[in-house]
C-alpha cells in the first residue's frame, strides 16, 4: 500500500522547495564575424578569421537535457552518490594518452600499502627508460631514483620515463607490468580498460573509458589520500629542470586539486580532474579535445556547470525515522522505519519544487518485529532525477503481545480496523 504523507515527510518536501533555477544554456555556437568598416569591404578579399570549433558529434546527455561540448567523449560523475550528471561516449573505449598513467600510478599506489616499496626505496634506472620519448621526467642512464621522485615525475611531469622505471622495478619489463595493469584494472571493475604499456604510448589496443577513468580517479582520492596530495603540486624539479603540471584546472579558481592530463594525435587533448566546492567533490573526465586552450576552456565551463546546476541533499539519516509503520499484535503500537544508512542525492537545484516522496509498505505490520527485518521501501523522483527506491528497516525490536493482551487487541482490530 501506499501510506498517505505523514506531516514530516509534507515538511521535508517543503524544506526541499525552492525557486526553480535558470534555464540550461545549450553550447556555445559560433560568434559572428566582426563587421569591417565600408572603406575596407571593396579592397582586396582578406583571409577569413578562423572560427571557433563547432561542438562534434551528439551533444553529451544530462539529467536536465542534453548539452553541447565540443569534447568527443565526457562525464561528469558526483563523487560521494556516483551520479551521473553529464555523460558523451562515456562507456566508448578510447585512447587515453597519458591518463592511463593513473593506472599506473595506482598500482604504485597499492605496492606502497602493501609495504613491497617505500617512498625513499631508489630504483635503477635502465636504458630502455632512459632512452624513451615523449615527456621525460629526464632520468639518466644507470642511475637510481626515489620512488617518490618517480611517483612525482609521473604525477606533475608525465614523465614516461619515469613510468617505465616503476615498471621494470614492480614486473621485470613494461610489457609484463602491461598485463599486470590490465588484469588489475578489470578486477577493480574498469571493463573497458586495456593497456599495453605503461605510459599511455600510442597503441592501438591501449583504451580506457571515461566511465573507467572516472571510477579509477575515486579509487585514488578515496583509498590514497596520502598519495593523492601529489596530483595538486603545481611544479615538479628533478635534474635542475622545473617543470609546470599539465592539468589547467589548478590555475583556475574553482577548487580543483588533480588529476591527469592526456595527448596524442590520435587521442586528442584529455583531462581526469577533480574539484572540490563547499564540501562537494565532483569528477570530469573529457577527451578529443582539439588544443589546449580549449582543453582548459572547455573543462573549466563543464565543471562550473556541474556545480551551479546540481547540489547534494541529504535526505535522511541512517537511524532517522522516515515513517512510524503501525504494528498489529506488538508490544509497541508502531515501530520506526529507518534506511540504515546515510540517504543523500545529487539532484538538480531546480529538482525541490518537483519532489515526490512515498513511503511503500504492507501495513499494518504483524508483531514479532527484529530491528533490521526489511519492511518496505522509500521512494524519491522528480525532474532531472532517476527514480530511487531504497529498503526500509525495522528501526527497533517489537515482541508479539502475550495471549491475554492479543485476545483484546484482536477484537479492537475487528471493531476499530486499528
Amino acid at each position: 500500500m501506499t501510506v498517505p504523507p505523514s506531516p514530516r515527510r509534507r515538511l521535508l518536501v517543503g524544506a526541499l522547495s525552492c525557486l526553480a533555477g535558470p534555464a540550461l544554456a545549450q553550447g556555445q555556437g559560433q560568434r559572428p564575424a566582426q563587421q569591417r568598416p565600408p572603406q575596407q569591404r571593396q579592397a582586396q578579399p582578406q583571409p577569413r578569421q578562423a572560427q571557433p570549433p563547432r561542438p562534434q558529434g551528439i551533444p553529451a546527455m544530462t539529467p536536465l537535457g542534453p548539452v553541447d561540448t565540443l569534447a568527443r567523449h565526457a562525464l561528469i560523475v558526483d563523487f560521494e552518490t556516483g551520479a551521473t550528471l553529464l555523460e558523451k561516449e562515456a562507456d566508448v573505449p578510447m585512447p587515453p594518452a597519458s591518463m592511463s598513467k593513473l593506472m599506473t600510478a595506482y598500482v604504485v599506489f597499492e605496492q606502497l600499502r602493501e609495504g613491497r616499496l617505500r617512498l625513499d626505496t631508489e630504483l635503477p634506472v635502465s636504458e630502455r627508460a632512459w632512452r624513451m620519448g615523449g615527456s621525460k621526467m629526464f632520468v639518466e642512464v644507470g642511475q637510481t631514483v626515489k620512488v617518490e621522485d618517480l611517483l612525482r615525475g609521473v604525477i606533475v611531469q608525465s614523465g614516461n620515463d619515469a613510468c617505465i622505471v616503476l615498471a621494470e622495478a614492480i614486473s621485470g619489463s613494461e610489457e609484463a607490468f602491461a598485463e599486470m595493469l590490465t588484469k588489475r584494472a578489470r578486477a577493480l571493475g574498469l571493463t573497458q580498460t586495456t593497456l599495453r604499456n605503461s605510459t599511455g604510448w600510442p597503441d592501438p589496443n591501449h583504451r580506457m573509458s571515461c566511465r573507467d577513468l572516472a571510477i579509477l580517479a575515486a579509487r585514488i582520492i578515496r583509498e590514497f589520500p596520502q598519495f593523492y596530495r601529489y596530483y595538486s603540486e603545481r611544479s615538479f624539479r628533478f635534474a635542475n629542470i622545473t617543470q609546470e603540471n599539465r592539468n589547467p584546472l589548478l590555475y583556475r579558481n574553482i577548487g580543483a586539486d588533480g588529476l591527469k592530463t592526456g595527448h596524442t594525435e590520435e587521442s586528442g587533448f584529455g583531462l581526469t580532474a577533480s574539484a572540490v566546492q563547499g564540501g562537494r567533490r565532483v569528477i570530469l573526465v573529457v577527451n578529443g579535445l582539439p588544443s589546449m586552450r580549449v582543453r582548459a576552456e572547455e573543462s573549466e565551463r563543464l565543471m562550473v556547470w556541474a556545480f551551479r546546476e546540481f547540489e547534494n541533499v541529504r535526505l535522511f539519516g541512517a537511524t532517522e525515522t522516515v515513517e512510524d509503520a503501525k504494528v498489529y499484535l506488538g508490544e509497541r503500537d508502531t515501530v520506526p522505519l529507518v534506511t540504515g544508512r546515510d540517504l543523500v542525492m545529487t539532484v538538480p537545484r531546480n529538482w525541490r519544487a518537483s519532489a515526490r516522496i512515498a513511503v511503500r509498505y504492507a501495513a499494518p505490520v504483524k508483531a514479532p518485529v527484529a530491528r533490521g527485518t526489511e519492511l518496505g521501501r522509500l521512494e524519491v523522483s522528480g525532474r532531472g532525477v532517476p527514480e530511487l527506491s531504497v529498503p526500509l528497516y525495522a528501526g527497533a525490536d517489537v515482541p508479539r503481545l502475550g495471549f491475554v493482551p492479543r485476545i483484546g487487541a484482536s477484537l479492537r482490530h475487528l471493531v476499530f480496523g486499528s
